[in-house]
């Protein structure tokens, strides 16, 4: 990986010139919270003032701009005894600007779900690779526990990444368009001195965060405490509103429908994201439900974060955000349930 040294003047330059030829997504200040401090998203923008780099967390992750929502996989039109079909899938080149390494690295989660090798999704492969990664780093976020699963860092996956040095961000080039963007501006290399201010930066972030949770347990841990009260007593407070899933940056689920309009002429078939907690989310044609308690929909939702996709991935799938606990009207909290379950272990 190749350093190198960029003053701030000429980064405004630089998102100037990405602002010309991309649809820019950064973060904004959409609100100001309960407790008096501004609320961010991942929003498009026109210039650089209106980016806020400085920000603690977004509420919505930039999955929405890789996974969003609701999409048209395909339309079609009928023509008497003919019809036809319109797929498509590519779009403008887009720059994100701001991610945080732990959503660099929910990315990369899921590239390996939705860019393997067998049945790969060309919808998000399109704007993966139309997608200009620029992160940055930030001080520990509240009630995130990202270093305990090893995503408070990332080496791969963006084209660029920033680290503020006052003056000056040290950056990290990942990818050829990286460095070819890079130098449409004034670099310098990196000087002993900026090495320093690097590393002294980086220690200060690396203590600022709450210790660690023993998480490289919880695959044993869940197939032992199956089934254990800890189930029933989240599962008590879950509301099913499937929240969590929406705001989490590596959950994929979906559900496909399809609309036909009520003259016949067109219709469309439509992924729409959705929640293993939602109620119906395990019904099968006949109305059977496998999964009807909702303490059981928890505790899957829970285990395929932390003991399925490891089994396939050799990696937990949660990069420790805490998105889901800021936005869980029941107060769920990933780290809490993990020190039930400990807890539990240890009185067995």
């Amino acid at each position: 990986m190749l350093f190198k040294i960029l003053d701030k003047s000429e980064f405004r330059s630089l998102l100037v010139m990405l602002l010309e030829s991309h649809e820019v997504i950064a973060p904004r200040v959409i609100a100001t919270g309960q407790d008096g401090r501004p609320l961010h998203n991942y929003l498009p923008v026109k210039t650089p003032e209106e980016m806020d780099l400085g920000y603690e967390t977004t509420l919505n992750s930039a999955k929405t701009y890789f996974l969003p929502y609701s999409e048209n996989l395909s339309t079609w039109d009928f023509n008497e005894a003919d019809w036809t079909q319109n797929i498509s899938y590519r779009m403008q080149p887009r720059a994100i600007i701001g991610l945080h390494a732990c959503d660099i690295n929910a990315l990369l989660k899921l590239d390996k779900v939705m860019a393997r090798e067998f049945y790969p999704s060309p919808y998000y492969i399109s704007r993966r690779k139309n997608s200009f990664i620029i992160g940055i780093d930030h001080t520990p976020c509240r009630g995130a526990f990202c270093r305990s699963l090893g995503t408070d860092t990332v080496n791969r996956g963006f084209d660029l990444f920033l680290t503020d040095l006052g003056d000056r961000y040290f950056v990290a080039i990942d990818s050829d368009r990286g460095y070819s963007t890079l130098h449409r501006v004034t670099v310098r290399d990196v000087t002993d001195e900026d090495t320093g201010a690097y590393l002294e930066v980086r220690k200060r972030i690396a203590d600022g965060f709450d210790p660690d949770l023993p998480v490289k347990q919880l695959p044993n841990l869940m197939d032992i405490e199956f089934n254990a009260d800890v189930w029933d007593k989240w599962g008590a407070r879950c509301l099913s509103c499937g929240s969590c899933a929406m705001v989490c940056p590596t959950c994929y689920c979906y559900g496909v429908n399809e609309a036909v309009a009520m003259d016949f002429t067109s219709g469309a078939k439509v992924r729409q994201l959705y929640s293993c907690n939602l109620a119906d989310f395990a019904t099968v044609a006949g109305g059977h439900n496998f999964r009807p308690p909702r303490e059981s929909r928890l505790k899957y939702r829970y285990y395929h974060q932390h003991r399925g996709f490891v089994e396939t991935y050799d990696e937990p799938k949660c990069v420790g955000c805490g998105r889901c606990s800021r936005t869980c009207l029941a107060g769920i909290n990933p780290p809490d349930i993990f020190r039930d379950l400990l807890a539990k272990e240890e009185q067995s």
